[in-house]
């Protein structure tokens, strides 16, 4: 996969976030993302697959 700006893996991410968690400020889920993003396993996926790994104990996917 192309490497994405890191500012826009971090919005694509959060966006995800967002769709679990709906009631959380936006800010938070930015910075969630951010620590998303400084996973290197994580930030090699894509931002919504990022997402889906780190939510999987949350979600059971």
């Amino acid at each position: 996969m192309d490497a994405l700006p890191a500012h826009i893996w971090i919005a694509a991410c959060a966006h995800q976030l967002q769709q679990q968690w709906r009631t959380v400020d936006p800010v938070q889920l930015e910075d969630l993302a951010w620590d998303l993003w400084r996973d290197e396993r994580l930030r090699a996926l894509s931002p919504d697959q990022a997402a889906q790994v780190w939510l999987e104990p949350v979600t059971g996917r």
